[in-house]
């Protein structure tokens, strides 16, 4: 495919030439896509107290159920760092999404907790696969200038459906309850196969006159030393994330803050800064390097984590602001990295990536809540802080090939 195949794929305002404008209506819809592929992602963790009280299990019992859909991710992206490049984008995308609606749906009737943990293992096997076959598709399909943007565009799609998404979550439930937040949300995944099958244009995996048999591609990345570390820092930042964002939610309702379940919603508006914040890190990658850029993103998460333990609401709803701030900055330079840094596969390398990043989700799912269950709120943070800590340290290690990116094999 060539780079300015993506550009051609947009709808155009004056009947076939692309307008001036052309290159943010490509990231406003490389942005809904995003959106729509991951919005079931962290939507459930709005309303995760009345799901502990529906099932009738602790929070650590139901915050692993939620997040368990990064089981299925894990494992959907070592699939597609195997077979991706045999696999049409577009078609492999759209029929992720259309597919993702049954597990969705299927929640609304979910009779016990081993059922619904099941299902969302299945939506995270969707999701991450039109997750990593999208990245792939921008990797190939955006020019060396443009895919920091695009790949940012993307996350901040990610961003919003953590906002919007647990907002909708949050009210859907709390005035239809929860089998109507499931129906809604299946809707969604259609909407989002809707919207890949008729923006993108056709494509085929590119043919990659570099590529290796997929296990020694694989063992090839994984000699990368930048590449290695790039794993590892996905790996810390959901880590960090999950347990940041799975576990506020039962202090936001405990006393002293002690929110209702609406309320609890309203809360996560402190990923609306992330919107306008997360798109600067492509700036901030090609102004100072993406070691730079990604401390910088962690010492904002890093500073918000104190504030995360006041008694009251205002500090700690800066704290939560902060950690995603940089967490998403930190993903959006970590994501963009991989693509420029793989020298071959790059479809294998986005799905490792994503491989780690979501069991590294699924790691700080069970780790963290043993801890949040055991020592309390503060011991979770310190859990916390420790992952950035060790994101901060590897940044060391990156460090792009000497081929200059426009030489590189697409």
């Amino acid at each position: 495919m060539s780079p300015t195949s993506l550009q051609a794929s947009v709808p155009t305002l004056d009947g076939g030439h692309p307008a001036a404008n052309g290159t943010l209506l490509r990231e406003l819809v490389i942005g809904v896509s995003a959106f729509l592929t991951v919005v079931d992602l962290f939507a459930t963790q709005a309303i995760l107290p009345s799901l502990a009280q529906h099932y009738r299990v602790t929070p650590a019992a139901m915050g692993f159920a939620v997040n368990a859909s990064t089981m299925g991710m894990a494992v959907a992206g070592l699939a597609v760092a195997l077979l991706g490049r045999r696999i049409d984008r577009r078609t492999g995308i759209a029929a992720s999404l259309a597919a993702l609606a049954i597990p969705t749906a299927l929640l609304a009737v979910a009779p016990d907790l081993g059922t619904f943990t099941a299902l969302r293992i299945a939506q995270g096997v969707f999701m991450s696969t039109a997750f990593a076959l999208m990245l792939s598709y921008l990797g190939e399909a955006c020019s060396s200038a443009d895919s920091a943007g695009a790949f940012a565009a993307y996350i901040t799609g990610n961003v919003a459906s953590n906002l919007f998404g647990r907002l909708m979550s949050a009210s859907i439930a709390d005035h239809l309850g929860l089998a109507a937040n499931f129906h809604v949300f299946a809707a969604l995944n259609l909407c989002g196969a809707a919207l890949v099958w008729f923006w993108l244009g056709r494509t085929r995996a590119p043919v990659d006159v570099a590529a290796r048999a997929p296990l020694a591609a694989w063992a090839a990345h994984f000699r990368d030393p930048a590449l290695r570390a790039s794993f590892a820092i996905g790996f810390c930042i959901l880590f960090a994330f999950i347990g940041t964002f799975t576990f506020v939610n039962f202090v936001l309702v405990q006393a002293p803050l002690s929110l209702s379940r609406m309320a609890l919603g309203f809360v996560y508006f402190v990923f609306l800064p992330s919107i306008f914040t997360t798109p600067l890190a492509g700036r901030a990658v090609a102004r100072f390097g993406v070691r730079q850029a990604l401390r910088g993103a962690i010492a904002l998460a890093l500073a918000g984590l104190p504030l995360l333990l006041a008694a009251s609401l205002a500090p700690v709803l800066a704290g939560m602001a902060l950690v995603a701030i940089g967490t998403f900055l930190a993903q959006a330079a970590a994501t963009g990295f991989v693509g420029r840094a793989a020298r071959s596969d790059r479809g294998a390398a986005s799905g490792l990536y994503l491989a780690s990043y979501f069991f590294g989700g699924l790691v700080g799912t069970a780790v963290l809540g043993q801890v949040f269950d055991r020592f309390g709120w503060a011991a979770c943070v310190g859990g916390v802080a420790v992952a950035l800590a060790v994101v901060a340290l590897l940044a060391a290690r990156l460090q792009l090939p000497a081929t200059p990116a426009a030489e590189l094999p697409r």
